[in-house]
């Protein structure tokens, strides 16, 4: 077909849908006029995808909760239908046509998320509640296989890293601005900051948590070298806006996580061997254990609760003589932990503990917040929660998860031949540690909103890794 034909069927076939839609809107049949977005979505599918994992990543901050109380799910939308059709997708191609690579497929990140997905997996079938796992089960499969397997792969390019980043900080910049004019309206107040940035995310932990992690890439940004003095004037600013959000979140958990980063960022940079770091950090894990009566008589002793004012709201993180927040949350620690003791192999199944926790607290820990019912969520912990639905291995194969992925940044900055590659992956790296650090208090790998840009973090340090350590076209290119 000549261009002028191949022209004259385009017109023609948009004519004629217009047509159509016409007669069918006039007789109040509206689903028709769906059929070009639909047809969109498709293409992109099938020859854009690396498209469509920037989009889903734009998306996510500014997408919706919808709950379905009836049959007790929830979904976010429109990114996780995306993520769904991704994943549906990646399962038919891999019976047929897709080939990973080698390297990729044996790299210990890769390795220890294989082993991590296999033990839930195994775990599911187990399960309590084996619906409640399977629904879990397959979410974590919408959020991994996008944004680290296809990660990876979207990564390849340098410049796509860096997009990504922007991809999600952009309407995080603008759900800011929507949640600092209602907190202002509240007076900034502590309590109004708690729910102030719904519908957008569901409250400040999850809000502060995100905001952390994007501090460390900004502050990277201000050392890409290409980057022209306007944009990091720019940049600059979008810092000083996420650390006064950090602040105006009241979230203690984040603030604690922006100060564990930087002491490990510290000793990133003066060189401390990894294998000192874990045995420091086993020491301190048996120091902690062995003396938690000692420790928990002197936090006891500390009387001061959440506050409006900062420095009081600061002294409050370890109260837990009469802080509701922080005593629910040991009250979802304990139940969790005879919860482990009862099924200390398999566990109960993913995803179930807020189903199974209420019979398992313990009258002298529940506070004012609790119930009964124990239909207030989760575990608060991206550790105790796995451990208590898919036992021990649970928590240790996402340990491994962790472990792996400090250990390659830490290689990558300290082996990369390219000085912007160094400072990629550790901004990355510190990035991803203030999310384990709050994972300490609070888990929200259930959702998009921290799933994104936890394993697209991940797929970013596993590429410098395997495509970019020793690349030095990047190095001449900023130097």
């Amino acid at each position: 077909m000549t261009y002028k034909q191949k022209l004259t069927w385009v017109y023609g076939i948009v004519l004629l849908f217009i047509i159509i839609n016409s007669l069918l809107i006039a007789n109040e049949f509206y689903w028709f006029s769906l059929i070009p977005l639909l047809l969109a979505t498709i293409i992109i599918y099938l020859f854009a995808l690396d498209k469509l994992l920037l989009i889903i990543t734009f998306l996510t901050p500014i997408a919706i909760n919808i709950e379905f109380f009836d049959i007790g799910a929830a979904i976010s939308i429109p990114t996780e239908p995306l993520m769904a059709g991704i994943l549906i997708l990646f399962i038919v191609k891999l019976f047929y046509d897709i080939r990973l690579n080698k390297k990729f497929l044996f790299h210990p990140v890769t390795v220890a998320i294989i082993l991590y997905l296999s033990w839930l997996f195994i775990t599911t079938l187990t399960s309590q509640i084996p619906v409640v796992s399977l629904k879990f089960l397959i979410a974590k499969l919408w959020f991994i296989i996008p944004f680290y397997v296809l990660g990876v792969e979207l990564f390849k390019k340098e410049k796509n890293i860096r997009i990504f980043s922007w991809c999600y900080l952009i309407p995080l910049i603008g759900v800011i601005i929507y949640t600092t004019i209602n907190h202002y309206q509240w007076g900034f107040y502590e309590i109004p900051a708690h729910w102030v940035m719904k519908p957008f995310y569901n409250d400040h932990t999850a809000y502060g948590s995100i905001i952390a992690m994007f501090i460390p890439i900004c502050i990277g940004f201000i050392l890409y070298k290409n980057y022209t003095k306007f944009t990091k004037y720019i940049v600059l600013l979008i810092i000083i806006i996420l650390l006064l959000a950090l602040i105006l979140s009241y979230s203690r958990a984040a603030w604690i996580s922006i100060i564990g980063a930087i002491v490990i960022t510290i000793i990133i940079l003066i060189r401390f061997k990894f294998r000192y770091i874990l045995l420091i950090s086993g020491i301190i894990t048996v120091l902690v254990w062995s003396l938690q009566q000692e420790i928990l008589n002197k936090l006891e002793k500390n009387k001061q609760d959440s506050s409006a004012n900062l420095i009081e709201h600061v002294q409050s993180i370890y109260n837990i003589s009469s802080d509701a927040s922080n005593l629910e949350r040991i009250n979802r620690w304990n139940s969790a932990i005879r919860m482990f003791k009862e099924k200390p192999i398999l566990g109960w199944g993913p995803g179930t503990y807020q189903f199974i926790y209420a019979p398992y607290q313990n009258s002298k820990d529940k506070t004012i917040i609790s119930t009964n019912a124990g239909d207030r969520g989760n575990a608060h912990s991206e550790y105790i929660g796995p451990l208590c639905e898919a036992g021990i291995l649970g928590l240790l194969t996402f340990v491994a998860v962790v472990i792996s992925v400090i250990y390659t940044g830490i290689k990558v900055f300290r082996t990369s031949e390219n000085k912007y590659i160094r400072w990629l992956g550790l901004t990355f790296l510190i990035g991803l540690i203030t999310y384990y650090i709050h994972g300490t208090l609070n888990n929200f790998l259930d959702t998009d909103k921290a799933s994104v840009p936890f394993w697209g973090f991940t797929a970013i340090i596993v590429a410098l890794d395997l495509y970019h350590k020793n690349n030095k076209e990047t190095l001449s290119k900023i130097e």
